[in-house]
């Protein structure tokens, strides 16, 4: 019986500014990645049962020593409740779902020791929740349905409890910001907060220790490129001023307004006084975050600048300064708007301790600082990464070392284990392509090259750089007998789409062009490639980003639409490949001889739409094709033109339905595939004993997007791997002889 382990994730964060939060209890870090939601040590966990992309994410604690909860709001206008399986740390469930919302969830509010959380949605309502654990069984109840008035989308909501009362503050698509009071049943709208000039995107809120007079602190950024600081003083104490109308005031005095608003709670008063304005950021201001460092009271801001600032009160002055300052902060990294080329942080977070700090980027990425005592500064070290959306192809290296990974977010990523020690642990070790394209489908050729297929009518190759190889024999021991033949490094051109060869040491980079998807840090003077990537750890997402691209070296032409499927023979000396179609004339399979990079004519025909899976046989005698026909072909290599292939047979009527994936079963000489298609069905072929019949047909629960086999040594079995569209991976464990299944085990990790 076969034994199956996660030893590596990697998916990037949804660009959403709530969907993400770091638990103070735990040290866990849970964010929102496509449809599923994410613990994060490396990454843990994943769980999955939204149907639309996460868009918010709290821990919540409702009993001082009970567990702890995940919630989960998704475009799917739901909230999940998820609590840990006490027989796996890394295995949660759900034990609640809040249903009422007739849009997309945008933000949550929690108060730990209090079972009470408020969501806010594109629905324009914020709804107050009550959650409550019975006898280990939790029950969920709608508390109040808050309409918001005058209009506007919620983008952010926070609760404090004072007593047993309820204050919640929530802001989004206007300049103001709404306070609301009250009993958990009955809040109602008591001041609104006015003075930024931009949709109001985060709120957080907390109390001031030390000073004994249970002060709350707001802080409000918002996309005026301000971050704004109110008080909640105990007490009606209006002496600073009176309620009025904001119309009332100028300009120039609603920025700086200083009137004390009054809010009352059945047990307790609140005068709320504007306290400080911070500039500093030249973007919008997505999230704030208070947290405590050396005893003082910190707040972090991160921004479209792609920057993250500490503000501290300064005792001496009276005043709010930056303190910090992390991240991209250089003048030229281009445009200074939200949807500029790097499009900046959108989340920023305090660990517990206050000596750790994270942020997530457009590249989906997660940037991880901690402070050095010692030289009293702060240091990047490794976060998590992964694509940010689809991921549509991989390929192994042919030795097996590295894994490499294309996606709809326009990259292609290296994936590598990491040896340290007795340590071992898989990481991004480099971005091999970042391009303008959606890129749809990857190989590898040879041990230091690369083939990619993108919305583009052409293929591209790309060679490893020397500084690359180096990396990965100096951390993972992955030796490469072609290191000093290698190129040095490569960058991206001012509006240029091809990774160029840079000469020399690697330091000649030119600034990213504008733009492109994932091309996203200035390359202003400093370290050489070589030199950045002269290190024993993996790189952080700055040097993924700047430093490990490979450079281009050939383009393939002939396709006369975007390219949907690219293979190469194991010997690396033939490419197959094929663009989407709609037509017999271009659902044609082109082949190229990589010794001199020219296209061996004519193509192969046989299908009358797109081929969407192109296979080579493990001798490299065979080609397997399938297509959006339904049907399969094999192809035969010619014994007098080794580069030349001819069709062998044929299936027209293969699956009822397109078939999108299929691969070679190595069983001594037989020629033995298998086909997946979106019928549900995975189809064993044998062309010993029939094209026309399979001899084994394996139902699936969904339609099967992804399959490939291999045979377990000195066992007589057969190991095939199904992949479906809704996430689950199934494990089959086959006769090799008669090619029937003995038993089967089922994952289901997104």
């Amino acid at each position: 019986m076969l034994n199956f382990r996660t030893d590596y994730i990697a998916a990037g964060g949804n660009r959403h500014p709530a969907a993400a939060d770091w638990d103070a209890n735990s040290g866990l870090l849970a964010y929102g990645s496509d449809r599923n939601d994410k613990q994060c040590k490396g990454v843990s966990a994943i769980l999955y049962g939204h149907s639309d992309d996460v868009t918010a994410v709290k821990f919540l604690r409702p009993a001082e020593n009970g567990p702890n909860l995940i919630l989960s709001g998704s475009v799917d206008g739901s909230v999940r409740l998820w609590q840990n399986d006490k027989t796996s740390s890394d295995h949660y469930r759900t034990v609640g779902t809040l249903e009422g919302h007739t849009s997309s969830i945008n933000c949550l509010g929690v108060i730990d020791g209090r079972q009470v959380l408020a969501s806010g949605s594109a629905d324009a309502t914020i709804k107050v929740w009550q959650v409550k654990d019975v006898n280990h069984h939790w029950e969920t109840c709608l508390l109040q349905t808050i309409q918001t008035s005058p209009k506007y989308l919620p983008l952010t909501v926070v609760l404090s409890a004072p007593g047993p009362d309820l204050l919640l503050a929530s802001a989004g698509t206007r300049a103001e910001i709404f306070v609301y009071a009250g009993s958990k049943r009955d809040l109602t709208h008591q001041a609104t907060l006015g003075g930024h000039d931009g949709w109001v995107r985060c709120l957080a809120l907390t109390a001031e220790k030390g000073e004994g007079n249970g002060d709350v602190l707001m802080a409000s950024a918002s996309q005026d490129k301000s971050i704004r600081l109110w008080r909640f003083r105990i007490g009606s104490n209006l002496s600073r001023g009176i309620d009025q109308p904001l119309a009332e005031k100028t300009h120039c005095e609603s920025l700086l307004l200083n009137k004390t608003h009054r809010v009352a709670t059945p047990s307790v008063f609140y005068s709320i006084t504007f306290e400080a304005l911070l500039f500093g950021h030249d973007d919008w201001i997505y999230t704030v975050s208070w947290g405590t460092m050396a005893g003082k009271l910190q707040l972090l801001s991160a921004s479209a600048d792609s920057s993250l600032a500490m503000w501290g009160h300064d005792t001496l002055s009276g005043a709010w300064l930056c303190t910090t300052r992390l991240g991209d902060i250089s003048v030229q990294k281009g445009s200074t708007t939200a949807t500029g080329s790097m499009g900046g942080f959108w989340t920023g977070l305090w660990s517990s301790d206050g000596q750790s700090v994270v942020s997530l980027g457009r590249t989906g990425s997660w940037r991880l600082w901690n402070y050095d005592r010692y030289y009293k500064c702060w240091t990047q070290s490794l976060g998590v990464s992964g694509h940010v959306k689809s991921v549509v192809d991989v390929a192994w290296a042919r030795n097996g070392s590295y894994l490499l990974s294309a996606g709809a977010d326009q990259t292609t990523r290296l994936h590598a284990e990491w040896i340290d020690g007795r340590r071992r642990s898989w990481h991004e070790f480099g971005r091999p392509q970042i391009h303008g394209y959606d890129i749809n489908c990857i190989g590898t050729v040879g041990e230091v090259r690369f083939v990619s297929g993108a919305d583009e009518k052409l293929l591209r190759v790309f060679d490893e750089p020397k500084a690359t190889a180096e990396l990965l024999r100096r951390c993972c021991g992955i030796k490469n007998d072609l290191e000093q033949e290698l190129p040095t490094a490569a960058n991206v051109p001012v509006l240029g789409l091809s990774n160029k060869l840079v000469e020399g040491n690697g330091g000649d980079f030119s600034d990213p062009a504008p733009g492109l998807a994932e091309q996203v840090l200035p390359r202003d003077a400093g370290p050489t490639t070589a030199m950045v990537l002269a290190q024993s750890h993996p790189p952080t997402e700055d040097d993924l980003a700047r430093s490990t691209l490979w450079p281009e070296s050939e383009k393939l032409y002939g396709h006369g639409y975007e390219i949907s499927a690219v293979c190469a023979s194991h010997n690396g000396l033939t490419i197959a490949t094929a663009c989407k179609a709609s037509s017999l004339d271009h659902a044609v399979i082109r082949l190229f001889d990589s010794t001199d990079w020219r296209e061996q004519k004519p193509p192969l025909k046989v299908h009358s739409l797109t081929v969407t899976c192109l296979r080579f046989s493990s001798d490299d005698a065979c080609l397997l094709s399938t297509g959006r026909d339904r049907q399969w072909a094999v192809f035969e290599r010619d014994e007098a033109n080794e580069l030349f292939f001819r069709p062998r047979v044929a299936n027209p009527k293969a699956h009822s339905r397109m078939i999108l994936s299929a691969c070679w079963v190595t069983i001594k000489s037989e020629r033995v595939f298998v086909t997946a298609g979106r019928d549900k069905m995975c189809k064993i072929w044998d062309l010993q004993k029939s094209d026309r019949e399979p001899v084994t047909t394996i139902a699936a629960s969904a339609p099967v997007t992804a399959v490939d086999s291999f045979l377990i040594a000195g066992e007589g079995l057969l190991a095939l791997a199904m992949g479906t569209e809704r996430g689950a991976v199934t494990v089959h464990l086959m006769e090799k002889a008669t090619l029937s299944v003995q038993s089967s085990r089922r994952f289901e990790y997104s």
